[in-house]
């Protein structure tokens, strides 16, 4: 910077000239790029949406919300289409929090003025069972158990640690548990909690992870969970890569200040919702949100056309030498190879109602915007959570019916050989079920059916690995795909 320019000026409301914050009337768990591309996108352009604010908490680590609290909780979100990108400031985030500040999180939670709480925790986050419960088994869910009995069982104010915090729940439902139960205690009334992850019956999902550990930790907190939480389920989409330092700079030269998190995204938007808002909500139908009777087929249609050819792009595509979607979809076998699981996919949708080739064919316009490098590494992150629910339904509704599921096979194929290529290697797998991954590929391998497959599959679905024939339809693709050398 020579001596006549002036510095940038940092982002902030007083910079920005931006709106006065609006009251938090939201309250969000899983600050990421995706709610800021998404829900706080939706609230934004809600047409009540200047009188919703919200306060979003962080997962694993606070540096977002440390990045965002300095910028009074505003950025820029970059909409990246093929012809350009525009850039528009993002004020609907009026509070940044760290997640473990379980304190401010029961405040905001308790408040008579918050209506509702929405989730981006990703799927691992849930802690459920293979059977759809509150897996009582993992040490994390047990760990807040028995912090969350203390609390309930003690009259008197929470014993501090030895750095002086009191103790709270580490795990996000744990969390969400005990700032429900200051919500009881303060008499605020009823709460919507809306899942918007990716999951099939998210609404389910979060009940049984919130609900699940209220009855376990008092059943009288669980009683009023359950007459006084509504779970509303979603189906969301909007491609949204990681930010880079190309995106910072960007912002910085186009929008004339420093905001050290914008979000990149595509132009595309959906969010079809199902459920009640006893407290009321955003009019966010005004900007798009649809909201429905009947959710499921919205969820499947998202998970397997979308997520789906996602995830087979990510192990496929990066064991063909790719790194981001579109170079997958521009490789002929790829190409081929998601056709073939879109088509067993959609004949296990219904045929009226959800549009099924115009959005297929969206897919594909999206998919290939080279614009938006959405990396194939980032969605291959753990596989074990989000092929269960991509492929396995699929493949085993496929052989129900006497058809090969040979797309969906290959998926899981791809996923297997992947997991064995880095375990050989020693490269490191990001999935949170790591030690079971480390386990299984430890067995001996054999022949396309060695001990190791079986203990892989068992890790997505335990259906699948005693399931012969889809064992035998999984081996069968495992030589098919091409691994440079």
């Amino acid at each position: 910077m020579t001596t006549n320019e002036k510095p940038v000026p940092a982002l902030s409301r007083s910079t920005a000239s931006a709106a006065p914050a609006a009251p938090v009337r939201i309250v969000h768990l899983g600050l990421g790029a995706f709610h800021r591309a998404h829900q706080a996108w939706y609230t934004q352009h809600a047409s009540d949406g200047a009188q919703w604010g919200i306060a979003a908490f962080t997962g694993r680590r606070p540096d977002a919300a440390t990045a965002l609290a300095a910028q009074d909780g505003l950025y820029t979100l970059i909409e990246r289409g093929e012809a350009g990108d525009s850039f528009e400031l993002m004020t609907s985030i009026v509070e940044a929090h760290d997640g473990a500040d379980v304190a401010a999180l029961s405040r905001l939670v308790a408040a008579p003025t918050t209506a509702l709480v929405t989730l981006t925790i990703t799927e691992a986050a849930y802690n459920l069972a293979a059977d759809g419960a509150l897996d009582l088994a993992n040490p994390a869910v047990q760990a807040d158990i028995d912090v969350l009995r203390a609390m309930t069982a003690s009259s008197s104010a929470p014993v501090p640690d030895d750095v002086g915090h009191p103790p709270a729940a580490a795990t996000a439902a744990g969390r969400l548990v005990q700032a429900l139960a200051a919500r009881r205690s303060a008499g605020t009334g009823p709460i919507a909690v809306v899942s918007c992850d990716n999951l099939a019956n998210n609404a389910t999902a979060a009940r049984a992870a919130i609900g699940g550990l209220a009855d376990v930790v008092d059943p009288g907190l669980g009683t009023w969970v359950a007459e006084n939480v509504s779970f509303v389920g979603t189906s969301i989409d909007r491609i949204t890569p990681r930010t880079t330092s190309a995106e910072i700079a960007l912002v910085e030269a186009e929008c004339g200040y420093a905001d050290s998190s914008p979000v990149v995204t595509e132009p595309f938007s959906d969010w079809v919702l199902n459920g009640e808002f006893p407290a009321g909500r955003p009019d966010w139908a005004s900007a798009g949100a649809v909201f429905v009777d009947e959710i499921e087929h919205f969820e499947n249609r998202k998970l397997w056309l979308l997520n789906g050819a996602h995830s087979l792009m990510a192990y496929a595509g990066q064991l063909r030498g790719h790194t981001t979607v579109a170079e997958a979809l521009s490789d002929p076998a790829c190409a081929g190879w998601i056709t073939e699981f879109w088509d067993e996919a959609e004949r296990n949708l219904p045929a009226e109602g959800l549009g099924i080739p115009a959005y297929r064919a969206a897919l594909l316009e999206r998919f290939s915007n080279a614009r938006i490098a959405h990396h194939l590494a980032q969605i291959a992150m753990d596989g074990s959570n989000k092929l269960r629910m991509r492929a396995v339904q699929v493949l085993m509704a496929e052989l129900a019916a006497g058809r090969t599921g040979a797309g969906a096979a290959r998926m899981i194929a791809s996923w297997v050989t992947f997991l064995r290529l880095a375990h050989g290697r020693g490269t490191d797998i990001a999935d949170s079920s790591l030690a079971e991954l480390q386990a299984a590929l430890e067995l001996p391998r054999g022949d396309s059916q060695g001990e190791d497959l079986r203990a892989l599959l068992g890790v997505l679905d335990t259906r699948l690995a005693g399931d012969d024939a889809a064992v035998a339809a999984v081996a069968g693709l495992l030589d098919a795909i091409a691994v440079p050398a």
